[in-house]
Parts: structure tokens; sequence; C-alpha cells
């Protein structure tokens, strides 16, 4: 399974694997590190995604918007 996170200070997307969650990554764009959420807030997010039928985002602090 791949992960899609966005960093927080210029919004470049990147594609990251599973075993990334719950690290610290550094953005391939600029530079700045940012932690991806845990598996577990992935997952609740994914319910939520499938209960609104919308876009749900997750930021770095895992906290859910959309």
């Amino acid at each position: 399974m791949r992960l899609l996170a966005r960093c927080p200070r210029c919004r470049h997307e990147m594609e990251l694997v599973l075993s990334d969650a719950d690290k610290r990554k550094q953005c391939q764009r600029c530079g700045r590190l940012f932690k991806v959420p845990e598996p577990e807030s992935l997952q609740k997010a994914l319910r939520r995604l499938e209960e609104a039928s919308a876009k749900v985002y997750v930021d770095e602090k895992g906290n859910l918007y959309g």
C-alpha cells in the first residue's frame, strides 16, 4: 500500500510506502521534516472518507479536515 503525503510548508505531494507511517520524513522539494501519521490515524481517516464520500485531509498532527 502506498501513501500520499503533502509537505506542510511547500505543499509538495510525495508518494510514500506504508512503512513510512509514524515516522518523520523530509520533503523532497524544500527539505522540511514532518511527521507522517501513524497507521491507526490513517485507518480512522479512511473510514471517515468512506462515510463522508468526500475528501478528508489529515495534517501532521493527525487532525482531520473535510
